[in-house]
């Protein structure tokens, strides 16, 4: 009964967590479709899911408005997709000014519903992310939770004492753990030594004297265990300051993280090339690196959601904020089947002074989504090993 019990909640905080994600990218499709029409452009469908077609519905305002059987999100289609498209309400009669309004709306909505998730969560509490988070300090409540346990490894001293993820670390060697590297530096200073520990697991109590590792064994540390602490920020009055301050530092980040994803991979895939050992081992442990950053839909929906659901709702709608702010930023990258790289496409041809043609935009942009798809479906290859592996 408790197996059945805990797969239901299992299987409900996916779909929980598919009915969040394609809310994110139904509200990224609402905003190109209100921009579109405030400047004049015909909105023809707007999509829930991807077809095959449920049901679909004909709106006052002439749109089609369609619900479909995959639930993986949106699109809406515009008249006159392309860039050359001519004729009254077409997307491609718009001027370049209209068309990056309507290109960069999706992503300033994802922007905009990151910052008013992170306002609301900040009002709660909201975990430490990046080193000098951006806070308003008259108005920063900082709490540090307890010392926990984030990691045991097979066969180690931590183990044999009955340590598990998530146990509260009390007391060390008759000294009080403050810190999470209070643990570590006391484990240090009684390597070989049988020691008590006190820790909490379920808010049960309870002590155990254990042995830790001597130096030459201490592959996985002297007691074998790795300790982590949160800290959290709340916010009152400054919640909304926050949300938008905290929007645009973890904006920067996720750019940022991208730029070493693509320097991890680049590194590992240019190492497969070199007959230095050495060089081949960097390569691999760089992409074991960017394997462990980067999770993709599987990843998210069976990995993430489950995890942040059982924590709770505030953690709920810090992952969404995440996800939100991520498909915003992912959006503005100049790769042609996404918007930020079809308004680069417009702006390079502008440039040049050629037109940029529907059979050449739909062959540069088709490349380029099959390109997305073979990345989406190696992440979630890798994603789906990562699940064997828990």
């Amino acid at each position: 009964m408790e197996q059945f019990v805990h797969g239901l909640l299992f299987a409900l905080s996916v779909l929980g967590g598919l009915v969040v994600m394609t809310i994110l990218v139904v509200i990224h499709e609402l905003g190109h479709a209100i921009v579109a029409r405030r400047n004049g452009v015909v909105v023809e469908e707007f999509g829930i899911g991807f077809p095959p077609l449920a049901k679909s519905w004909r709106l006052r305002s002439g749109i089609k408005l369609s619900l479909n059987w995959l639930p993986l999100g949106g699109f809406v289609r515009l008249k006159g997709e392309h860039d050359d498209d001519k004729g009254e309400g077409t997307y491609g009669a718009a001027s370049l000014w209209r068309k990056a309004k309507i290109l960069l709306a999706g992503v300033a909505i994802n922007w905009g519903a990151a910052a008013i998730l992170l306002t609301i969560v900040s009002l709660f509490g909201i975990p430490k992310l990046v080193p000098n988070q951006f806070t308003v300090p008259a108005d920063n409540h900082a709490t540090t939770s307890a010392v926990t346990v984030a990691k045991v490894a097979t066969g180690s001293p931590a183990e044999k004492a009955g340590l598990q993820v998530g146990d509260e670390v009390v007391k060390f060697a008759g000294q009080t753990v403050a810190t999470d590297t209070d643990l570590a530096a006391f484990s240090k200073a009684n390597a070989g030594k049988t020691v008590d520990i006190v820790y909490r697991h379920a808010s049960t109590e309870t002590h155990k004297s254990v042995t830790l590792n001597t130096p030459d064994k201490a592959q996985n540390g002297y007691l074998g265990a790795a300790a982590g602490q949160d800290t959290t920020y709340r916010s009152t009055w400054s919640a909304p300051i926050v949300g938008v301050g905290l929007t645009v530092q973890l904006s920067y980040e996720t750019i940022k993280g991208v730029g070493v994803l693509l320097e991890q991979v680049g590194q590992g895939l240019a190492s497969k090339f070199s007959n230095n050992a050495s060089v081949q081992q960097a390569g691999q442990d760089a992409l074991g690196q960017a394997n462990q950053a980067v999770s993709g839909p599987v990843g998210i929906l069976f990995m993430l959601f489950p995890s942040f659901e059982r924590a709770g709702v505030v953690p709920l709608l810090f992952l969404s904020a995440v996800i939100s702010l991520t498909l915003a930023v992912m959006n503005i990258l100049p790769i042609p089947a996404l918007d930020g790289g079809r308004l680069m496409l417009t702006l390079i041809f502008r440039a040049l002074k050629k037109p940029l043609t529907k059979e050449l935009e739909e062959r540069i942009v088709g490349y380029s989504f099959y390109g997305l798809i073979l990345l989406v479906v190696f992440i979630s290859v890798l994603d789906v090993g990562k699940l064997f592996q828990r």
